[in-house]
């Protein structure tokens, strides 16, 4: 028998078979552990969010109107990550769960499941890629240059979707067992390719909105082979071994049990930014141009939260199957006092310093008239959402995401189109933006009453003494 220490994690190996004595996220200090897991997935997520917003600078300097084509294009980008998000959701609760009870075929089974439905993504984004990208920008606007310059972006996203979903299931499965400091190698790889051949691509070899999009997916390409590799030589809690292997409807089933919401969730920002996109360009293109810029700014502000939530997750899952309720309880509380505090800096900076971000993108005059104001009461929520973010991933953790799923659609589809539609009829777009943070206190009150429900159902069940 050969004793490895890999990570903190200490194995007995025999043979073939690798049983887990010891991980270290049953075991290291929680605050030491949450932030060690956290702050690795958080600067990656910051790095993207900052190639996000370079991303949109780069095509602001084209025009306006590729910086609307952009814009429009979330609904389906917000569809693409839905279903990569979610997936791994579902992979990253079960295989966690699964490593906490030291159940190892569940382990291994859960991986390769997901690797196969990652497949499945990037195929159903290629059809779609080929035929719907110009009829949904048709849909959106008459606008014949804000169509052309869509479907030279879109496409491009949507047919090398492989590429982020290679970089998403194998990413999670470094999450999931706690070796998150490689999943941010891998972020922050594709991130700075991202940086280096935006400009290249856009500029120098004069490739327009399409060079934008080239760059995002060599970038994603890249970072999703270096998440391969990075499994395969450090992630030795899961065996890639595919000889022999069936898609299984039973692990398929439990990663959907959770992932379904979460992808429904995601799913339902797709349709909220069509919505709202619909709304404002009744009012103008400029209009819709400023909701697309607040989403990159924003993304700079949610990021690190979602980068925080993948640190989160499998510690709460882990000790979830560990039967370790102190573990548990203590990292939801440390992840709310984090979260609402980075989300009230990010207010912060949004009501401080509306102008000279909207100047990242060379806002016209008529932009920032408008731009300002709604910086400013959009970020409202950020005060609330914190709270919001973490109850949902807890859910989530525990195998409740439908929790998720019901708060997220009474958020943005019953509460917060229709706000943002009947604000609209007062005839000034300023009113629309106040939409947000409406619909954020709902959020935030159907989120706390489902928390004490999850208290009361699971996590008051476990016993004091693990």
């Amino acid at each position: 028998m050969v004793e490895d220490r890999i990570e903190n994690d200490v194995f007995d190996i025999s043979g073939d078979n690798k049983i887990i004595v010891e991980n270290k996220m049953g075991t290291m200090p929680v605050n030491k552990l949450l932030l060690s897991m956290s702050l690795p997935m958080m600067l990656s997520m910051l790095v993207q969010a900052l190639y996000n917003i370079v991303d949109s600078i780069f095509v602001a300097m084209i025009s306006e109107d590729a910086l609307t084509a952009v814009s429009l294009a979330f609904p389906m980008q917000t569809l693409m990550i839905a279903l990569g998000g979610g997936m791994g959701v579902g992979v990253n609760a079960l295989l966690s769960k699964s490593l906490g009870e030291q159940d190892y075929d569940n382990v291994n089974s859960s991986a390769k499941n997901g690797i196969f439905l990652a497949g499945i993504n990037a195929i159903i984004f290629l059809v779609l890629g080929l035929t719907v990208v110009r009829p949904f920008y048709e849909v959106q606007t008459n606008n014949i240059d804000i169509v052309e310059y869509g479907v030279d972006y879109l496409t491009v996203v949507c047919c090398f979707s492989f590429g982020i979903y290679t970089q998403f299931i194998f990413e999670r499965l470094l999450q999931s067992t706690g070796k998150t400091k490689y999943a941010m190698v891998t972020q922050l790889i594709g991130a700075i390719i991202n940086l280096i051949l935006d400009p290249i691509c856009i500029f120098v070899l004069d490739m327009g909105v399409s060079g934008a999009a080239i760059a995002t997916v060599i970038g994603q390409i890249i970072a999703g082979i270096a998440a391969i590799i990075m499994n395969l030589k450090y992630n030795y809690e899961i065996k890639l071994d595919f000889k022999g292997f069936r898609p299984s409807g039973r692990i398929i089933g439990k990663i959907y049990k959770v992932g379904v919401p979460s992808i429904i969730m995601q799913s339902i920002g797709s349709v909220m930014t069509y919505g709202m996109n619909q709304i404002l360009m009744a009012f103008s293109s400029t209009a819709a141009a400023v909701f697309g810029v607040y989403f990159k700014l924003q993304s700079f502000i949610f990021m690190p939260i979602f980068g925080f939530n993948n640190g989160m997750i499998p510690i709460i899952a882990y000790n979830y199957g560990a039967q370790n309720k102190k573990r548990m309880v203590d990292t939801i509380k440390l992840s709310m006092v984090y979260a609402i505090s980075i989300m009230c800096v990010g207010a912060l900076i949004f009501n401080v310093f509306p102008k000279p971000l909207l100047m990242l993108f060379k806002a016209s005059e008529h932009m920032l008239s408008m731009g300002i104001p709604a910086l400013r009461i959009i970020s409202l929520h950020f005060l609330l959402a914190g709270f919001c973010i973490i109850g949902g991933s807890v859910f989530q953790a525990l195998g409740n995401a439908v929790y998720s799923m019901i708060t997220s659609i009474c958020r943005q589809l019953v509460v917060l189109l229709p706000a943002a539609y009947l604000l609209a009829r007062l005839g000034n777009v300023n009113y629309v933006w106040y939409a947000f943070p409406i619909a954020e206190l709902m959020f935030m009150t159907m989120t706390a009453i489902f928390l004490v429900k999850t208290n009361r159902d699971i996590i008051s069940k476990i016993p004091e003494n693990n």
